[in-house]
Parts: structure tokens; C-alpha cells; sequence
């Protein structure tokens, strides 16, 4: 089995859930963590993450409420397009201001009438994972990297289970590209395709497994320039091809 699955395969055995620092505020983190009382904030915290940093993203549900000053779901459906699309733009909360105010918008609406306002019936009484990112894809504006990211997260950090895991596959971002190339598994500067047919063939049952301690090495150790290989936890399995 290759190093990077066994470290992947390891996290997703712990059976205790650790909150997750989605952004470097804590008030945030706790909301987007309480998927208990507030699973909607996590949806549609996926949702906003598009061409833009993901900490940005993750922080729009909360900066909205408040700015609403409620978190009540029945109260949000509620507000008309107009109010979210003014919010966004004088805010400037996205790169693309008044589509994803409609992605915001529209997903309220959809979480209130496909599940009666609550979100967390996308992932309840173990679904299968193509199931989860199905419904996941049919938010507006959600395509196929955001819906298998929003699955894998529910279970690598928030250990919800799913009756299979086969669907659920790596989230190809820079990070994640650079270091499955430097370790030598796709080449230099390679397509989304290839990295997740690579994942897909280094651990079938579970592709997106490797997605979260890629991301991590990409971040943390393999970075685009100056690596710090001597401390980077795949130190001793990674052929280092470094593109100059």
C-alpha cells in the first residue's frame, strides 16, 4: 500500500471528531463545525467556495447572518434575492458578487423545500457517497469538484458514514497537483483528469482519502518554491521531482 493512502487511511479511522479550523476565526469555525444545529451553514459554506481563497468562502454564511441578524433557516428563506445580491456587492463578499448571492438565494430555497429546512438529511441514515454528491450537485452552481469536496469533508472530518466511499473522489486544487507530481505519481503540471484517475487507482474503495494529507503536505511542506522536504511527514517516499 503507498504511504500517502496508509496516512489517509489512518485519519479516517479515528472515531473522535476534532473541530476543523476552516478559517483563522474561531466564532466561524464554531458555527461551520455545529453541522448538528447548523448544517446549512456547512452547505453553503461549500457552495460560496469558488475562485476564491477558501477561508474568504467558508466566512460568507456567517458574515451574511449576522449582517441579517438571524441564523433561523425558515427566517433566511424569507429574504428576497435583491436583499443577498445588495449584501454581497456592498460587501464585497466574492469575486463574483450577485451570481453566487443567487447560489446563495437559490440553495436556501432548495434546503427549505427538498428538506424541510434541514441540511443534514443530504448525508443522514448513510447514503451512498454517489447519492451525497448527487444531492450535493444539485444546488445551482455546485459542480462536481465542490460536491465531492463537500462528501469528503463530511467524512474525513466530520466521520459521517456512508455506505461506500467509491464516490467520493480527490479535489485536484494546486497543492494537491504539485505534490502528487514531485512524488512522482502524474507528471508535471497535470490535467484534473489524470490526478483523479491516479487517485482512483492508488485506492479504489476511496479515492478522495488522500485528498485532505495532500493538501496538507502541498500547504504546510511542499511548497511551490523552497520545499522543506527534511520535515515533511512523506520525507523518506517521495522521489522529490521538483520542476526548476
Amino acid at each position: 500500500m503507498e504511504k500517502i493512502v496508509e496516512i489517509g487511511i489512518e485519519r479516517l479511522k479515528g472515531s473522535k471528531r476534532e473541530p476543523f479550523d476552516f478559517t483563522p476565526d474561531k466564532k466561524t469555525n464554531d458555527l461551520l463545525n455545529d453541522i448538528e444545529n447548523y448544517p446549512h451553514v456547512y452547505v453553503l459554506g461549500c457552495l460560496m467556495d469558488r475562485q476564491i481563497k477558501a477561508e474568504k468562502a467558508w466566512a460568507i454564511p456567517k458574515i451574511v447572518f449576522d449582517l441579517l441578524n438571524t441564523y433561523d433557516i425558515n427566517e433566511l428563506e424569507k429574504i428576497e434575492i435583491e436583499e443577498y445580491q445588495t449584501l454581497f456587492v456592498e460587501k464585497n463578499l466574492h469575486r463574483f458578487n450577485k451570481d453566487m448571492a443567487e447560489v446563495f438565494y437559490k440553495a436556501i430555497q432548495d434546503i427549505n423545500s427538498k428538506y424541510n429546512g434541514d441540511a443534514s438529511k443530504i448525508w443522514q441514515s448513510e447514503p451512498s457517497s454517489a447519492l451525497a454528491v448527487y444531492r450535493f450537485l444539485e444546488f445551482k452552481g455546485c459542480g462536481i469538484k465542490i460536491a465531492t469536496m463537500a462528501t469528503n469533508l463530511l467524512a474525513r472530518i466530520f466521520k459521517i458514514k456512508f455506505s461506500d466511499y467509491y464516490s467520493i473522489d480527490i479535489s485536484p486544487d494546486v497543492h494537491i497537483k504539485r505534490v502528487l507530481a514531485r512524488m512522482g505519481y502524474v507528471p508535471h503540471d497535470p490535467s484534473s483528469e489524470m490526478v483523479i484517475y491516479k487517485a482512483r487507482e492508488l485506492n479504489p474503495e476511496y479515492p478522495g482519502i488522500i485528498d485532505l494529507s495532500c493538501w496538507e503536505i502541498g500547504k504546510n511542506w511542499c511548497k511551490p518554491t523552497s520545499p522543506d522536504c527534511s520535515n515533511c511527514i512523506i520525507n523518506n517516499y517521495c522521489k522529490r521531482i521538483i520542476q526548476t
